[in-house]
């Protein structure tokens, strides 16, 4: 084994074990907030930098084979997948729920949510 693959192997255990604790406090700030829009918030930004580590590390640990180009493929997809998700649940929070303003600072503009 050659010194440059010890330091991948190394490197990718690392940001696997980086990815696992973004998830633990990703799971922590589920449990800690209390309305819906700051967990969708901790979930969101959690799950898309917990993956995107996580699967990096993965890569690492693969090397450069047609395995490691169809992880980078899903960490592509998942990058504009979850973030273009928990918009739209959230946007549909703040358009259905007539509370929303004693939780947060919000202007609605409702022409704008009817187009």
């Amino acid at each position: 084994m050659s010194t440059l693959e010890i330091v991948c192997d190394v490197i990718g255990i690392l940001l696997i074990i980086l990815g696992l604790i973004i998830y633990l406090f990703q799971i922590i700030g589920l449990f800690k907030y209390k309305y819906i829009l700051n967990r969708m918030h901790a979930a969101g930004m959690g799950d898309t930098l917990g993956l995107f580590l996580g699967l990096l590390g993965i890569i690492l640990l693969c090397g450069l084979t047609f395995t490691s180009l169809k992880l980078g493929l899903v960490v592509l997809f998942l990058w504009f997948s979850s973030p273009t998700s928990s918009h739209l649940i959230s946007k549909l929070e703040v358009c259905t729920n007539e509370e929303v303003g004693e939780h947060a600072e919000i202007q609605i503009d409702k022409e704008e949510d009817m187009q």
